[in-house]
């Protein structure tokens, strides 16, 4: 399939042809319901993390705050740095923040070295409580009909839950190759993406100082 171009209401659809010949969301509002999507489900490798202190305190951690854009089940992509779409019939099982949230949570629990984390909304009486802004959370294309990089970018916070003092800040950027241009892959390069974010903040906030001696 070629690339090809066609209006639509106050956007432009694109295709991209891949080795599985998928196509962008470029025109959502089509007459009549459309075909199920395909749900993915995430899965990054987190394990035990060497080299950091055991945490003898409780952490909490927040939904991550996010764009409308990326606050979505659908899977996000950029074509240029001005245009976002969509991938066509293909969804992950949750939206982008709660899956974020899910792996943060899991990365912390397979790390081995924290007394117990939890969401925040669950009621543990937290030490510290971790924010998190997710600022992208796409696949992009520098040139169409091309296997694109997928971006993971999460900046966090740790704070004190009493009075919400900053304890200490960290940007979390990571890149991974999609091996092919199709969804199945793209999928394998966000696990790739997000586990590395998951673990660069799980051994930078397991450093922390203890509660008190901050």
């Amino acid at each position: 399939m070629k690339n090809a171009f066609s209006p639509a209401p106050s956007r432009r659809g694109i295709l991209l042809a891949g080795a599985a010949s998928f196509a962008l969301a470029g025109c959502a509002n089509m007459i009549g319901p459309g075909p199920a999507p395909q749900l993915y489900v995430l899965r990054p490798s987190l394990g035990p993390i060497a080299d950091v202190p055991e945490a003898a305190w409780q952490l909490g951690v927040s939904l991550p705050d996010a764009a409308q854009s990326l606050d979505t089940a659908r899977i996000a992509l950029e074509l240029t740095s001005e245009t976002m779409d969509y991938y066509a019939n293909s969804a992950w099982q949750d939206r982008a923040p709660v899956i974020v949230q899910r792996a943060l949570l899991e990365g912390f629990e397979k790390s081995g070295k924290i007394k117990a984390v939890a969401r925040d909304t669950e009621g543990m009486r937290a030490d510290y409580l971790l924010q998190s802004d997710l600022r992208s959370f796409e696949a992009r294309y520098d040139v169409p009909d091309t296997a694109p990089t997928i971006v993971v970018d999460i900046s966090v916070k740790l704070l004190k839950p009493q009075g919400r003092e900053i304890v200490a800040t960290l940007h979390a950027r990571h890149t991974a190759q999609a091996s092919t241009n199709s969804v199945p892959a793209v999928v394998a390069a966000f696990d790739e993406a997000l586990g590395q974010a998951v673990e660069e903040i799980a051994a930078w906030a397991l450093k922390a100082p203890p509660p008190g001696k901050s």
